[in-house]
């Protein structure tokens, strides 16, 4: 689609980028799941020896998927199903039609390897373009990428999706903040492409060098994601950098970013389902949960030619909103995500996630947002410890206030946990920074 076809406002900023699929009906948007779905499942099992051995063992055969309906007869796919059939054993064409790889980090072992098509290429963008429209981003603005280029799959799905609506990009990739901030101030940059937690790092040293970005630069829209964050980051994020603050979702084993992003009204990554069936289960049983429900997210990839796959198990958590939003799109939409089920603690038989303690930290504004969680054993019995930066170096001045504070997060944790934290308030500046996805948890006890 030509960025001509997209649907205008007043303003002659893009409301959708493809009305038709953004607008459908629940009755044609299954219709088509189905249709493609039933074409997926049989290029699987012709063409991915995995998926006929996981068919063949159940029992099952792709006559027997005709609707949607029908996915839950389907066994689920998981990371180590792609690790087992490293490199190219879970590609559905031969290597000669791939015209790009991408592939996870491999930090704890084998990389997940993914390769795309021509039409592979040309679906990713089109599916991201949607969720950068949706974002706010139109063919007026200057868009700063700040996500590493390379195997990650992150810059490439954002830049080229930017490129086809017509926005003016800069691909500055990750790091070098002070020159990042130089490029967003003489470049004009409206929007900025990074982690949430590497923008709130930016905003920082843009503090540090003097710079107020709703007065010295033209920023409106931020679009983040590859890593988790909380309502109260959002907060955080648009009262700093005078934005509007937006959070898309995606993984590289299902097309990198693109499965579902959040409009400009902020209640929802709306998912696009035409390419992506995505459910939410009980971890444990596999059962599909009801909408509104909280559990795993299970995706299908239905319609990438190169690496289609079935119910692929992400680990993280969230859960669907299936009613029309208020932007006027119709597509189901996914919450926030709250974590990953492999980053939940679970300390003293509590369930804890990050992201729990995070919602307590930001609301507070006698802390700055960096934070560590360290998880240690002592005697036998799991001890959680908290260290959060304090705005102002002039409370370690005073041990009433200090203390006050401390007793006020612990208090507050305890509530939210049902569990004690050790709380440590440390001077400004002396936990880590993130270019990348934030490391929030040390966990000590296999130690």
């Amino acid at each position: 689609m030509s960025r001509r076809t997209g649907s205008l406002n007043l303003k002659g900023r893009f409301m959708f980028w493809n009305k038709e699929i953004e607008t459908a009906s629940r009755e044609d948007i299954e219709q088509l799941q189905s249709n493609r779905l039933k074409q997926c499942v049989k290029k699987v099992y012709e063409n991915v020896p995995l998926y006929k051995t996981k068919f063949d063992e159940v029992g099952l055969k792709p006559e027997d998927i005709s609707t949607v309906d029908d996915l839950t007869k389907i066994p689920f796919t998981v990371k180590d199903d792609l690790r087992d059939t490293y490199p190219f054993g879970m590609f559905a064409v031969p290597k000669k039609d791939v015209v790009r790889i991408h592939a996870s980090s491999g930090t704890t072992g084998k990389p997940t390897v993914v390769g795309y098509t021509t039409k592979d290429l040309d679906m990713w963008s089109s599916v991201m373009a949607r969720l950068c429209v949706a974002g706010g981003v139109s063919a007026h603005d200057t868009a700063q990428v700040a996500f590493g280029y390379g195997l990650f799959t992150g810059a490439f799905g954002l830049h080229y999706a930017l490129e086809k609506i017509g926005v003016t990009v800069i691909p500055a990739s990750s790091g070098n903040t002070e020159k990042q901030i130089m490029l967003m101030k003489d470049f004009g940059t409206t929007v900025l492409i990074s982690t949430p937690s590497y923008a709130l790092y930016i905003s920082e040293v843009m503090a540090q060098m003097g710079i107020d970005p709703k007065r010295d630069l033209k920023l409106k829209y931020g679009l983040f994601g590859a890593e988790a964050s909380t309502e109260e980051m959002r907060r955080e994020l648009e009262e700093r950098l005078g934005i509007v603050a937006t959070e898309n979702y995606g993984l590289s084993e299902i097309i990198g970013p693109g499965v579902s992003g959040e409009c400009t009204d902020k209640c929802g990554m709306h998912i696009n389902e035409d390419h992506f069936i995505v459910e939410i289960i009980d971890s444990v049983t596999g059962e599909v949960l009801p909408y509104g429900e909280e559990g795993e997210v299970v995706i299908t990839a239905m319609s990438k030619e190169a690496l289609p796959i079935l119910r692929y198990k992400t680990k993280d958590i969230s859960n669907l909103i299936p009613n029309k939003c208020s932007c006027g799109r119709t597509s189901m939409r996914m919450a926030k995500i709250k974590g990953r089920s492999d980053d939940m603690l679970v300390i003293r038989g509590v369930n804890v996630f990050p992201s729990q303690i995070e919602t307590v930290l930001l609301k507070s504004q006698e802390v700055e947002p960096h934070y560590e969680i360290i998880v240690k054993r002592e005697n036998w019995l799991d001890q959680l410890e908290v260290l959060v930066e304090i705005a102002d170096t002039s409370l370690l001045e005073n041990y009433s206030r200090l203390e006050d504070l401390q007793n006020r997060i612990k208090s507050e944790i305890r509530t939210i946990l049902s569990i004690d934290a050790n709380v440590k308030l440390v001077e400004p500046n002396t936990l880590k920074r993130f270019q990348g996805k934030a490391q929030r948890v040390t966990d000590l006890r296999d130690q």
